[in-house]
């Protein structure tokens, strides 16, 4: 039985597959049909995104993506981060905003998509609150659902600590945490540098609305606002397809007026583009570890969840004046670029006639001429030359002081 495998042994394979290749010619080193991907079957090192050909909109519906999940909501999210800063430059968005579950997995490729297509940047996260166990095979999971944005770097910077804190106090697939502990982050001065939506259907205060009716989604909704401040809780609106949708979007819309807080339209993106669906269905199959029959009850019943243009968000809410421009301008509001996010150390103290880069030179070539020898005697063929090039890459990322301390 050989199911199309290649032409060689499995100890040549396994070999292949662990990067040695020694004694194999350089012909051989390239297998047919591969496809360079950023597998590590390939190469240990993602290959730089090269935006494609696509010319950015021009919308005449200002409009900005805040709730928009990657890939990297693993077994969720059916679009890697490029595809989506692709497919938001044409569409024209004023700018993106990356909520994947629980973490921040997929901001870096994310941000240099974003960055090469002109997209700006919004970074956030939805948490997932009250869980007791991991949901693997749930076909619905249980938890409550928040999403935060953060505004700027130290938003950025207090959003990364709490989603920290919940991960190492629970286990893999089930981060421990709570409203109260958002509560105490906010107090803690996070809250006016987020910007705290109610979410779609696991929202705490959507998914009181449909469970108890109006006056328990107002409670929800004061939770929040006593949370994080009145001026940082935005109402999402999100409309797809669903008969309910309509109305449940009415009642949001009332709660939003009726407690002062900001209303904001978004489409719950799981996808860039209409045709991804399936892919998303057969992931939905995979996590609830169910065939695509079983899972077709818990299945959204249409592909809407992909990115949509100003103008398309504009027809389907109508009926709410203002609210896709709120959503861009929150969104603008909110952009700042990852670069903005390194940390920077304190001075290292070096000694007099030093600066960090020339210090760590310094000690470098002591240890360099105890290891290998004298520059020009060295006694490994390569080593001073490798060592310039390693020393020249940090002095262009301004990593001394790392490497110092």
């Amino acid at each position: 039985m050989g199911f199309n495998n290649p032409g060689v042994s499995w100890t040549e394979l396994e070999r292949r597959l662990s990067g040695r290749f020694d004694g194999v010619a350089d012909s051989a080193r390239e297998w047919q049909g591969a496809d360079g991907g950023d597998s590590p079957a390939w190469t240990r090192h993602r290959a730089r995104f090269e935006a494609p050909g696509v010319l950015r909109s021009a919308s005449t519906v200002p409009y900005a993506e805040l709730h928009c999940h990657s890939n990297f909501s693993f077994l969720d999210g059916a679009s890697h981060p490029e595809e989506l800063a692709t497919e938001a430059a044409r569409l024209g968005l004023e700018a993106l905003a990356l909520t994947d579950h629980d973490g921040f997995y997929g901001v870096v490729r994310f941000a240099e998509a974003a960055r090469e297509v002109g997209m700006p940047t919004v970074f956030g996260t939805e948490l997932t609150l009250g869980l007791t166990e991991p949901q693997n095979g749930v076909a619905d999971p249980a938890g409550a659902h928040q999403i935060i944005l953060a505004r700027d770097p130290v938003g950025y910077a207090a959003l990364a600590s709490l989603v920290s804190t919940a991960q190492l106090a629970g286990e893999k697939g089930a981060p421990q945490l709570s409203l109260g502990e958002i509560a105490d982050a906010a107090s803690r001065g996070a809250a006016d540098h987020w910007a705290v939506l109610t979410g779609g259907r696991k929202g705490t205060v959507p998914r009181a609305l449909v469970d108890a009716g109006p006056a328990a989604a107002g409670r929800e909704l004061q939770r929040l606002i006593d949370a994080v401040g009145r001026t940082n809780v935005f109402v999402e609106l999100w409309d797809h397809g669903d008969p309910l949708d309509g109305a449940r979007n009415d009642e949001l819309a009332r709660l939003s007026a009726k407690y002062g807080v900001g209303l904001v339209a978004t489409n719950n993106v799981h996808y860039a583009t209409p045709s991804r669906r399936r892919l998303a269905t057969a992931l939905a199959a995979v996590r609830a570890r169910r065939s695509l029959d079983d899972i077709d009850g818990w299945l959204p019943a249409s592909g809407a969840a992909h990115l949509r243009s100003g103008e398309e968000q504009q027809l389907r809410f109508a009926r709410y004046p203002g609210v896709v421009e709120a959503a861009a301008e929150l969104g603008l509001s909110c952009a700042f670029d990852l670069h903005l996010v390194a940390p920077k150390l304190p001075p290292f103290p070096c000694p007099d006639g030093h600066d960090e880069m020339s210090w760590l030179t310094e000690l470098v070539r002591r240890g360099a001429e105890q290891r290998y020898g004298q520059r020009d005697a060295e006694w490994v063929p390569g080593a001073w030359q490798q060592l310039d090039r390693e020393l020249a890459l940090i002095a262009q990322l301004g990593f001394p002081g790392y490497f110092l301390v």
